[in-house]
């Protein structure tokens, strides 16, 4: 069974094909700028690749370049679009509609349609890449959605609910949802696979760090608590976003420099984190080297990543009562050895100890184990694989 699993985004749409058989990705790529010049990449299981400039004036035009890709005769990995059986969806916010992953009909797109307000962006973008795909590859191939949301659908109401006025959760649906829920889900299931034990026996916090970030904490294999909320912009700082902040620094600013609602968003979420308070970049990676060589305030914005991954990580030790387990993954969480181990040391004090020789090691794509053998809580690295996750519940309901 070949699945094809889509992600996308308000101007682009990446993919990968993957045979279930033994879960190999057999192609992959993205076609960006959808809409402005158009560009598309893509990739084999084999080494093969290709990548072209190309006009692509909206999603079913990007999804013709995908489908033409695949049976293409030296590019190409299957021989006809019949050996697709199915196709998922990645979906950023499922509100509180859905609470797994469902297949996807007119009720369903009208669903993640209503929900746009709370994610203008990312659904609007989901809802075209579901039509276009349909207007491709015809309404008789099934097609799965799997929501971002739907792995902390969990948490209890006491970690979900704000302060404000009840009557702007029952309107507006204002709570906590929090996001990467398929990588937390991916990431703290294979953390119970590496250990050897059911995970309904486990306390687990999981740090999904990237250019997005966000930290859980899952207790049984069930969320209780997530940092990011309403939207993706609340939790620790992120590359562009300000993560957590008193709010009336919004209405401050916004009235000292007499913006609208629309330019301090734009502040909040594109000009703040790492770019805001370095200067230099929204990329950990430019901000460490810049660090290194001397940049006060580059060294500054590393100083608040690891201040509040630490916060994170402590306060869910205490909601959860202790943990077996923490677990980095993403861009930062999976190659910044040096946030893990600084993380990790502030942890001493409740048994923490890292492997300094594993840490180093495991980077670049390596999955381990970078606690000491005598670590009261064990850390792992663990690569994540939402396309995976997306393609095993697409199978499980298609099959």
């Amino acid at each position: 069974m070949k699945i094809l699993v889509i992600n996308a985004g308000s101007s682009s749409m990446k993919y990968q094909l993957i045979d279930m058989s033994d879960e190999s990705v057999l192609a992959k790529g993205n076609c960006e700028r959808i809409g402005v010049d158009g560009h598309f990449k893509h990739k084999t299981g084999d080494g093969r690749e290709y990548e072209k400039d190309v006009v692509m004036n909206n999603h079913t035009e990007a999804f013709v370049q995908i489908k033409n890709i695949l049976i293409d005769e030296k590019y190409g990995v299957i021989k006809s679009l019949s050996e697709v059986s199915a196709i998922g969806h990645r979906i950023v916010q499922g509100g509180s509609l859905f609470s797994e992953s469902t297949i996807i009909n007119e009720d369903v797109i009208k669903g993640i349609e209503s929900l746009i307000p709370l994610a203008p962006l990312h659904n609007a973008a989901h809802v075209q890449g579901i039509r276009a795909c349909i207007e491709v590859f015809g309404s008789d191939v099934p097609e799965v959605a799997v929501f971002d949301t739907a792995f902390h659908s969990t948490m209890p109401q006491k970690a979900f609910m704000y302060p404000v006025p009840y009557e702007y959760y029952e309107k507006y649906g204002v709570r906590r949802y929090g996001f990467h829920g398929t990588s937390h889900r991916y990431v703290s299931h294979r953390c119970a696979e590496l250990m050897g034990k059911d995970i309904k026996d486990l306390k687990i916090i999981t740090c999904h760090l990237g250019n997005g970030s966000s930290i859980t904490a899952i207790d049984k294999g069930k969320v209780i608590d997530t940092s990011m909320g309403l939207t993706p912009l609340d939790g620790i700082m992120m590359g562009t976003r300000t993560g957590s902040l008193d709010p009336s620094v919004v209405t401050f600013i916004a009235e000292k420099e007499h913006l609208s609602p629309s330019e301090m968003d734009t502040i909040l979420n594109k000009k703040s984190g790492f770019l805001g308070i370095s200067g230099v970049s929204s990329d950990d990676r430019d901000v460490s080297a810049a660090a290194d060589d001397g940049n006060e305030r580059a060294k500054l914005a590393i100083d608040i990543l690891e201040y509040e991954i630490l916060k994170y990580i402590g306060s869910y030790m205490a909601v959860l009562g202790g943990a077996d387990a923490i677990v980095f993954t993403a861009g930062i969480g999976e190659n910044q050895k040096s946030h893990r181990e600084n993380v990790c040391k502030n942890l001493a004090y409740m048994g923490v100890k890292i492997d300094t020789e594993a840490n180093e090691k495991t980077i670049h794509g390596k999955e381990g184990k970078i606690s000491a053998p005598d670590s009261s809580v064990d850390v792992f690295v663990i690569p994540t694989n939402e396309e995976l996750v997306i393609a095993r519940d697409t199978m499980m309901l298609t099959k």
